[in-house]
């Protein structure tokens, strides 16, 4: 992932442990407060906010645990890697550029798209020139051509 990407969930982990937490503990304290909490709705939901809560910081701690940082430097414009920025050329004549992140950063309606999904996977490890045939979700094979490969901004 970029340093961005790193920095974005970062960023989550800590809201979520520091403001989260309290709110979803204040929820529990107020519902706990309506009496039996065998039929009470208020308790119940927020009690499953909170395992909500905790599996989302458990998935967050576990990726950065495991999170390789992809930097500037190992970065290279001959081929399509987690990083690159890359304009490509549909059989139409037709021009899109993409920014390749890891499935954590994607963003497809800003132009991130992850390593994992059918145009990035698909794009990895081509150069300028290549003409690459990628297989989309409807079942449409289209044929691409690299126009250029740069560096994203991490």
């Amino acid at each position: 992932m970029t340093y961005a990407g790193l920095r974005a969930l970062e960023d989550e982990l800590e809201q979520l442990k520091t403001v989260k937490r309290k709110e979803v503990a204040e929820k529990i304290k107020v519902a706990r407060g309506y009496g039996d909490l065998s039929e009470n709705s208020e308790y119940d939901e927020a009690k499953n906010e909170q395992g909500l809560v905790e599996g989302r910081i458990a998935l967050l701690e576990k990726m950065l645990k495991h999170a390789r940082v992809v930097t500037e430097d190992e970065l290279s414009t001959d081929h399509i890697s987690v990083g690159s920025h890359v304009r490509i050329k549909d059989e139409d004549g037709d021009e899109d550029e993409y920014d390749i992140t890891g499935s954590t950063e994607a963003d497809p309606m800003n132009g991130k798209i992850s390593d994992e999904s059918p145009i990035g996977a698909a794009l990895i490890g081509h150069s300028v020139g290549d003409k690459v045939d990628i297989t989309l979700p409807s079942g449409a094979v289209v044929q691409y051509e690299v126009m250029e490969i740069g560096r994203a901004e991490l």
